[in-house]
């Protein structure tokens, strides 16, 4: 059985975009079109609930990575937030994006050094699994109760506190194995 057929497991696809084929790491078969005005939304009223500011960096930041197809790196989001207008300085954008992490808007992939919308609402403490496809980018973040309880299982045998357990697992996607 794959992750996507176990109905335990809740896959979203936070790479985005146009659903028009295999261009820009956008599959059909798994990718959803990201409403950036409604991920924005969410952030400010998110924000707002917790008496916190999304600026407006951190909006721009935010607002890049929704439109993105793929995970971005920092100098990707100053390239990005330069095509329209002043180039930001750098610690602006990494000050931002550690909001945003800390917030829970965004995660960052390690194996990558870039950064990617959260496409659910999970908690703090709730293990992340990313499907990453080594070709294209297409990038899947998918949470599964069962593997929730296995980490807190394992941890527990070993007397260990995980804070927010992510694990980042490299392969193909459906697209990139077809002929």
């Amino acid at each position: 059985m794959s992750v996507s057929d176990d109905p335990h497991v809740l896959i979203e696809s936070p790479t985005g975009g146009r659903r028009d084929g295999h261009v820009h790491g956008v599959h059909p078969c798994a990718c959803q079109p990201r409403d950036v005005a409604a991920v924005l939304a969410d952030a400010e009223a998110t924000c707002s609930g917790r008496e916190r500011r999304l600026t407006p960096m951190r909006r721009r930041v935010l607002e890049a990575l929704a439109a993105s197809e793929v995970p971005l790196g920092a100098y990707d989001i100053i390239d990005r937030l330069g095509r329209h207008g002043v180039r930001p300085a750098p610690i602006s954008v990494y000050r931002a994006l550690d909001f945003l992490v800390a917030e829970g808007f965004v995660h960052r992939l390690e194996s990558r050094n870039a950064f990617i919308v959260c496409t659910h609402r999970h908690g703090a403490g709730e293990p992340v699994v990313f499907l990453i496809c080594e070709r294209c980018g297409a990038t899947a973040e998918a949470s599964s109760p069962d593997l929730q309880h296995a980490i807190q299982a394992a941890a527990a045998g070993r007397d260990f506190a995980a804070r927010a357990p992510v694990i980042e697992v490299p392969g193909l996607c459906a697209s990139c194995r077809r002929p």
